[in-house]
């Protein structure tokens, strides 16, 4: 049985005063008059090459002039970028051209990476808003050598961070900066069939100058916030497109593989080759619904999971590396929780996780027969529906998948939804259910969550879980409250949940001070401490069975991008049962231990960057010690290697007397001839299980969206009667696509 607890109470009544704030410190609203940029019809099409040197580019008038938002919020931007558009029948077209007083020496890019880390690059980010409706926006950015990343986002919270447009850019460096020439076929972007040949939609362009760390916008927002915060967009005039009309992408594949598994200590081999054609339908019905088809799925070219060394009572999550399941992500997921900067505690609730389809609990595909899916947005109501079927394999059993979802927007940006998963095999059908919402309670503030319940199932028992989350965020502060509740019977077949039985609270408030205070502001960019604790019971008792108070007395953000800190942190454990990390038996009973950790980031666009995370201190009965580095060399974009180090030293740690030392090595290397012929490889060894695994992946996008992969994988660890096992794989995989 599920019950309050006093100290519950207690913490929301103490953090209540926080909560009540009702300022938002320089988070000022959308200016009402919003910042145009006219376009130019012209009939020719452009040659895309960076240059600008055709005479109807020097026939418009560039906007220029764009607004910081880092550092120094509202100031004039320290470089002037120039922003031309130009549209005919086919395509959009832009050309920018980002000026910089130190030229080609100031331009930063550390690899060739499609999708890459806009922290690491100089870039230019351009948003559409086609429907004007302030809340979703099309995303298309590009670094300084012409390297693509593109994304769909939905009131700058959910994200299809690998949503790949048809588009093409093309750039050029000189001793005055560098040019982007871009064109993007009308049939890539979504936009209203108007009586009125001519649209406005909301624009930003947003520029990253990587040398100086400074972001600037056309048209200026907090920065507390992106610049897929279509409220605070301008507007591109005078667009005439094509009426929308049905949007067709075939793009078949043919892949030959080559298997041999074998051990050494048995002699036993086995060698399989296989030949699979197979493909994928993307059909635009109308600029709001797409259908996907597929059929003989195949992911050979996604890029293989890392192993973790995991000393937490916490799952591990593995994100999703395909991308059939990237796309459209975010209309069947859920934002709570866990944030990229640390906040909102460490409970992972997801009522669907894509991973639950086509791969098995060790993450080793199984083969997808085929599958649709098919979804529908708009300013109203967007919905969705995912089907896939599962091959029988071994002890897996012929399995269908089904995904249902609806969302409601309503008011400025808020929504209400439903999602309903189901699981189909010959020993039962699990089904969940979901009512989820969102609402935005002003600029800064937000209500987030959703509840859940679990029927059916191999268990076949009833479960509940819940989650919900306020986020108060301005530029001076960060403050969030996240209330999760997770029965023990919840069995969410095609979902992840990192702990079950369990209710957590974690608030927690970040401060941001950048005033007159602070030393050294030629350096440091912000002081940032903060508080996160962490309190979990068992759900079916009410017992504490976890808590976990981190303090960071200690944050300082550099100017360069880098981070220097220190945090503390007391924790109790109660263990109602065996816990063994990284195979260190822990008994039942109650631990009081303490730990502290330095955290080091230099300036991630440089040549040489590092990143370190030294954790020390008592760890249940005993010692541990955790020691994370990262070394990357990036020459040039063309070249990049990075080696990765995670040390655990356990010292008198549950059962075990003396040091016990598990340590995982990683070596990573990127070589790109150009954005579109690149070489990724990686190895890594793990001392918990003897693993020493390798994968070597050739990648050559021959034409847009078109490509040839060359995949080498092998795996080699001890089985659990302790004999090496060892897996070799190799793959070629040829696809084609033609946009109808």
């Amino acid at each position: 049985m599920i019950k309050p607890t006093p100290s519950l109470w207690s913490l929301l009544l103490l953090f209540l005063p926080f909560f009540t704030l009702a300022q938002d410190a320089e988070v000022f609203p959308p200016n009402p008059v919003k910042r145009s940029i006219n376009s130019t019809k012209i009939e020719q099409n452009l040659k895309v090459d960076g240059r600008l040197d055709e005479p109807v580019w020097s026939t418009t008038k560039p906007a220029s002039d764009l607004i910081q938002i880092e550092p120094f919020q509202g100031q004039k931007a320290s470089q002037q970028t120039d922003i031309r558009v130009l549209f005919n029948k086919q395509f959009l077209y832009f050309g920018v051209f980002s000026k910089d007083s130190l030229g080609r020496k100031a331009l930063r890019a550390i690899d060739f990476k499609r999708d890459f880390d806009f922290r690491k690059h100089d870039l230019i980010n351009l948003s559409f808003d086609g429907f004007q409706d302030e809340r979703n926006a099309m995303v298309f950015a590009t670094n300084a050598f012409g390297v693509q990343r593109d994304l769909l986002s939905f009131d700058d919270v959910f994200y299809d961070l690998d949503w790949d447009g048809l588009w093409r850019v093309r750039t050029t460096r000189s001793d005055s900066g560098w040019v982007a020439e871009i064109a993007i076929p009308w049939q890539t972007l979504r936009y209203p069939k108007t009586a009125d040949s001519i649209q406005s939609w909301g624009f930003n362009l947003q520029r990253n100058r990587r040398f100086s760390n400074e972001t600037s916008a056309f048209s200026a927002y907090p920065r507390a916030f992106t610049s897929t915060r279509m409220d605070y967009a301008g507007v591109l005039t005078g667009l005439q497109p094509p009426p929308p009309r049905p949007n067709v992408r075939l793009q078949p594949y043919v892949l030959f593989s080559y298997d041999r598994y074998s051990s050494p200590e048995t002699g036993e081999k086995t060698n399989t080759s296989n030949f699979k054609p197979g493909g994928e339908v993307k059909w635009g019905i109308n600029t709001n619904t797409v259908l996907d088809l597929t059929v003989n799925t195949d992911f050979a070219q996604a890029d293989a999971d890392r192993q973790v060394n995991n000393v937490t009572r916490f799952s591990v999550f593995f994100p999703e590396r395909r991308q059939f399941f990237l796309e459209n992500a975010s209309l069947f997921g859920f934002n709570v929780g866990p944030s990229p900067d640390g906040s909102g505690g460490s409970m992972r609730i997801q009522p669907f996780f894509s991973r639950s389809i086509g791969l098995n609990d060790a993450g080793r595909p199984i083969p997808i027969e085929a599958g649709g899916r098919l979804v529908y947005r708009s300013n109203e109501q967007n919905f969705g529906v995912l089907a896939m079927r599962q091959q029988e394999v071994d002890e897996s059993p012929a399995t269908n998948f089904f995904v249902g979802r609806y969302s409601r927007n309503f008011g400025e940006q808020n929504r209400i939804g439903g999602l309903m998963t189901i699981k189909n095999r010959p020993d039962g059908t699990n089904f969940v259910s979901t009512v989820d919402g969102f609402f935005r309670l002003s600029e800064s503030q937000s209500i987030n969550g959703f509840v859940m319940h679990s029927a059916g199932g191999q268990s076949n028992k009833q479960g509940f879980a819940g989650i919900a989350q306020y986020v108060n965020l301005t530029n001076h502060h960060k403050i969030w409250l996240t209330q999760s509740v997770v029965t023990k019977d919840f069995n969410p077949e095609m979902g992840f949940v990192s702990r079950k039985d369990v209710i957590s609270v974690s608030p927690g408030i970040n401060w941001f001070y950048r005033g007159k205070l602070l030393p050294f502001r030629k350096k440091i960019r912000a002081f940032e401490p903060g508080f996160l604790p962490e309190f979990y019971w068992q759900a079916s008792t009410g017992k504490l069975i976890e808590r976990q108070l981190w303090f960071f007395p200690f944050w300082l953000n550099l100017q360069n991008g880098g981070f220097l800190g220190y945090s503390l942190n007391p924790v109790y454990q109660g263990l109602t049962e065996t816990f063994s990390p990284l195979g260190v038996n822990i008994k039942q009973g109650d631990y009081h231990y303490f730990r502290q950790q330095i955290w080091v980031n230099t300036d991630p666009s440089k040549v040489i960057n590092l990143f370190g995370q030294y954790d020390w201190g008592t760890y249940f009965n005993g010692q541990l010690t955790i020691t994370d580095l990262t070394l990357q060399f990036a020459p040039s974009p063309h070249f990049s290697l990075s080696g990765k180090f995670n040390h655990n030293r356990f010292k008198n740690v549950g059962d075990q007397q003396g040091v016990n030392t598990i340590d995982l090595y990683t070596l990573e290397g990127r070589f790109a001839l150009n954005p579109r012929l690149q070489l990724i490889a990686f190895y890594q060894q793990n001392s918990e299980d003897d693993s020493k695994n390798y994968n070597i992946r050739l990648s050559w996008e021959y034409r847009p969206l078109s490509f040839l992969y060359i995949v080498l994988n092998r795996y080699g660890f001890k089985d659990l009667s302790n004999l090496r096992q060892l897996e070799n794989h190799g793959i070629v995989k040829l696809s084609y696509l033609r946009q109808i």
